[in-house]
């Protein structure tokens, strides 16, 4: 018994294996493409937080909103005295360009919070040397050793009667970028200038009052600066993941609990970078999720309809079974074990497609961002979810075929299923249209729209595939015409039209494989009656770009939900700004791939078996 249902699996796999590669190929898509899109964002989120310890970037700035210098004292009452600390001054130098370059005064050798890498130059205790912020796409930066003259640019900050008692002539000792400032587009200034300095006529007092304000740092010993940022990392860091809502949850507790008019505090979440990308992060993983859905629906519907099919067609070998005693649940799992076999092979290798696709739009950040190293953090919570919803999409239509099949007779599974009864179809019914028809597409279209199950599963795949291709390039346009995104956008939107393009040829070559296996014995009537190879292709042919063309009709509604959740989840956009090739491109992809897929099963049409076809029973 058991060597006959092996024998009987084993012919399964042989006679089915297009399918089951088809299975296999939609799930590899689906799921490599999800899960690349998930684990992508989840690294980002794990390098972040990674990267966010490792360089011990402050959480908090907190700047002086008066004259009065800050009260170390107060600050550690204020934070508690387990965070660190560091003192700092950084000035922001207008050079004509889109924003200020940053200078920085640092104590290298005590300094720990936001501690910058050189990039070039080297560290310098001599007097009068500053340290640089790195060029960027906006600005064009400073050179090591050139020659600043400060009180050029602090007319703002020092009243002018102290400036000419200090000596601001500094050298630029080396190039560094802090770790708050990785954005390629550089940091916006954030500088708070004091809003009042007293003024009295006592020069000595002046000097007093000027010192209370200013400190000396060791790199400018004889030179009185602003002492006008304390940078703050919090204590237990191990505890908390940048951006995690227990992180954000403490940051604003803490900032809440401060009513301090006096001081200004600068969060974590108000850096241009950090923030950023964060927020970047965040609109590619509700990106992912809202095309995982799509993905979801199209494999599902797919993977049902080959199953489906595949159990109608075994009906006599169920039938052989159940006479031999098999019991419903042992005929069900050969089938079910077809499907989870098919499923899990491509599952593993959409695993290691998506990590490869992860990497690849990970590569993609650093044109926007100077990218931390990646964390070798497992990230697996969307490959998890779509990979599961499919395996039991798959696994449950399996079983609801499987079960009403072995449900019936014996007798009844050994008969040829009756034919479809024939009746008008919908276009019969209007004559200006059908009259004009000749007569071969009026049997292609009561061949199309005979089967309505068939029709309506094809149409909602290919109109669900349509809808990605159009999000995709809706999106590139948005970035490319629009110049609204970043290259890490057009590099998500690239990817997005590449899977949705895949998986379109994917659903229409599975689809009409199977319609192709299933009219065998139609197509060799053809052969014998004389019909030329092309006349024979033409006859499939034609049902397949009729069914494509109603998909592609039925994907712009679909594509105007799909657009508008994609442009509300990244906060811009609108489908009225899209550009109106946009919509003429998508369904020329579609039908691409269409003709491309019509070529590949050209063989399998014109080599049908004509003897074996016809003496099969139907």
């Amino acid at each position: 018994m058991i060597k006959t249902y092996l024998k009987t699996l084993w012919r399964m796999f042989e006679k089915h294996v297009t399918r089951f590669l088809s299975i296999i190929f939609m799930v590899l898509v689906s799921v490599g493409f999800v899960s690349g899109i998930g684990t992508c964002t989840d690294k980002i989120g794990y390098s972040l937080s990674d990267y966010y310890k490792s360089q011990n970037a402050s959480d908090l700035i907190v700047r002086s909103n008066t004259q009065d210098p800050l009260d170390t004292d107060k600050m550690h009452e204020l934070f508690g005295d387990d965070c660190e600390y560091n003192y700092g001054f950084q000035l922001d130098v207008q050079t004509g360009e889109k924003r200020s370059v940053r200078l920085y005064f640092l104590d290298f050798e005590n300094w720990t919070v936001n501690v910058p890498d050189i990039i070039e130059g080297a560290k310098s205790d001599a007097p009068n040397k500053i340290y640089a912020e790195r060029a960027d796409k906006v600005i064009a930066g400073k050179a090591v050793g050139d020659k600043l003259n400060l009180a050029d640019y602090l007319g703002g900050i020092i009243p002018p009667m102290f400036l000419n008692m200090l000596d601001l002539n500094v050298e630029v000792a080396a190039i560094v970028q802090s770790p708050l400032t990785f954005s390629v587009d550089g940091e916006p200034s954030d500088y708070n200038e004091i809003d009042e300095i007293p003024e009295t006529t006592d020069a000595t007092k002046d000097m007093d009052v000027l010192e209370q304000i200013f400190y000396i740092p060791a790199t400018l010993v004889k030179n009185m600066l602003p002492h006008n940022a304390l940078y703050v990392a919090i204590g237990d860091r191990g505890k908390f993941s940048c951006f995690s809502s227990s992180y954000n949850s403490f940051i604003n507790d803490k900032c809440e609990a401060i009513s301090d008019d006096s001081i200004k505090i600068i969060t974590l979440k108000e850096n241009f970078s950090f923030n950023s990308l964060s927020a970047y992060r965040d609109k590619v993983e509700g990106i992912g999720y809202i095309l995982m859905v799509a993905f979801l629906l199209v494999t599902a519907l797919v993977v049902l309809s080959t199953m489906t099919r595949l159990i109608d067609e075994e009906r006599p070998q169920i039938a052989c079974l159940k006479t031999l005693g098999y019991s419903p649940a042992g005929i069900i799992s050969k089938y079910l074990l077809f499907a989870l076999m098919a499923t899990g092979i491509g599952g593993g290798g959409a695993y290691f497609v998506g990590l490869g696709l992860a990497y690849l739009l990970y590569s993609v950040f650093n044109y926007s961002f100077d990218m931390p190293p990646m964390s070798g953090n497992v990230a697996v919570v969307f490959y998890i979810i779509i990979f599961t919803l499919i395996v039991l999409a798959t696994l449950v239509a399996t079983a609801i075929a499987g079960y009403k099949m072995t449900n019936e007779h014996p007798a009844n599974l050994l008969r040829p299923k009756p034919p479809k009864a024939g009746k008008k179809v919908i276009l019969e019914r209007i004559p200006l249209i059908w009259n004009r028809l000749s007569f071969k597409y009026k049997s292609t279209m009561r061949n199309v729209l005979r089967y309505k199950s068939r029709f309506f599963m094809t149409v909602i795949a290919v109109a669900f595939s349509t809808a990605l291709v159009l999000a995709g390039l809706a999106l590139l346009d948005l970035c490319v015409v629009q110049k609204l995104g970043s290259a890490a956008l057009i590099g998500i939107s690239l990817v997005i039209v590449v899977f949705a393009g895949l998986l379109t040829a994917v659903v229409i070559y599975t689809l009409t494989n199977i319609n192709i296996s299933e009219r065998n014995r139609e197509i060799a009537t053809l052969m014998v009656l004389g019909y030329y190879d092309r006349e024979v292709t033409g006859y499939i042919y034609r049902e397949v770009f009729i069914n494509s063309a109603i998909g592609i009709v039925f994907g712009y509604p679909v594509s105007l939900l799909l657009i508008s959740l994609v442009f509300k989840t990244m906060s811009m956009g609108a489908l009225s700004g899209i550009s109106w090739f946009v919509w003429l491109i998508a369904p020329a992809i579609v039908m691409l791939f269409t003709g491309i897929v019509t070529l590949l099963l050209r063989r399998k049409i014109v080599k049908v078996n004509m003897n074996e076809s016809l003496k099969a029973i139907e």
